[in-house]
């Protein structure tokens, strides 16, 4: 069994970010890269090249893109296989796929079924649907950590629309769930941002951003370096916790 000692290296570990293609997983992946870790990107939405081209530009070697349709068991499942084909084990799962589309939280009727069912698919079904499909190799490592990439939507339940709040609110909920019942061989930790600077969420931009920052106590918005350095620091400094939310929001939720 792992001692969940720190760590200041992650060489000869495995990591593998979903939706990691994206502004948040890219930035997740160049750190745990630069530390010596062999990262996969699971995508969706760009191609096969532009995949493996971010791949490619990863410090060290030894780095792939696998395709993943976060909404299909079948693929995810296909996806772990793959990689356990091509490196045989899997230390690191994080989770940055999603999606999100702004609605007034006081518009009910702008929250039509359609969308809710969207939300809750892509930002909790397709999370779980993740976790079981790679829990195998996590747990067969000994030494396993699973990163959920949350909100502090969940726990304040403002958020860019009220099904994306209950989705990452479940997500917490069920991983503290999963860190019981995957230890020890698996940790399990959320990591909450507020406002990032990326175009995560549709239709804002730096104007958006500098309102935001007025209200934010460490007055600026958060980057995705900055939720990617939190993922560092569960996967190094911060192992001996599990079925915890850390949060790196600059103060926003105060």
């Amino acid at each position: 069994m792992a001692d969940f000692a720190p760590l200041d290296r992650l060489d000869g570990r495995v990591a593998v970010i979903a939706g990691g293609t994206g502004a948040i997983g890219l930035a997740c992946a160049r750190r745990l890269a630069a530390l010596g870790a062999r990262c996969v990107l699971l995508y969706a939405r760009k191609s096969a090249a532009e995949a493996e081209a971010l791949a490619a530009s990863l410090a060290g070697g030894s780095h792939a893109a696998i395709a993943a349709e976060m909404l299909s068991s079948t693929s995810l499942r296909a996806a772990a296989a793959a990689v356990r084909d091509r490196f045989g084990a899997v230390h690191m799962l994080v989770n940055s796929a999603g999606r999100t589309q702004p609605v007034p939280a006081g518009d009910l009727e702008a929250l039509g079924d359609e969308l809710i069912d969207e939300m809750l698919a892509v930002n909790f079904r397709g999370v779980f649907a993740t976790i079981r499909a790679f829990a195998p190799l996590l747990k067969a490592s000994g030494d396993g950590l699973v990163v959920n990439i949350s909100s502090i939507a969940g726990f304040t339940g403002s958020g860019s629309n009220l099904a994306y709040v209950a989705a990452k609110a479940g997500i917490d909920v069920v991983g503290d769930a999963l860190a019981r019942v995957l230890a020890p061989e698996v940790r399990v930790l959320s990591v909450s941002p507020g406002v990032v600077d990326t175009a995560f969420v549709p239709g804002r931009g730096p104007e958006f951003n500098q309102k935001a920052a007025a209200t934010v106590p460490l007055r600026r918005v958060g980057s995705a370096d900055d939720v990617a350095a939190a993922v560092q620091a569960c996967a190094t400094t911060l192992r001996y916790a599990t079925g915890t939310r850390i949060v790196v929001d600059g103060g926003r939720h105060l």
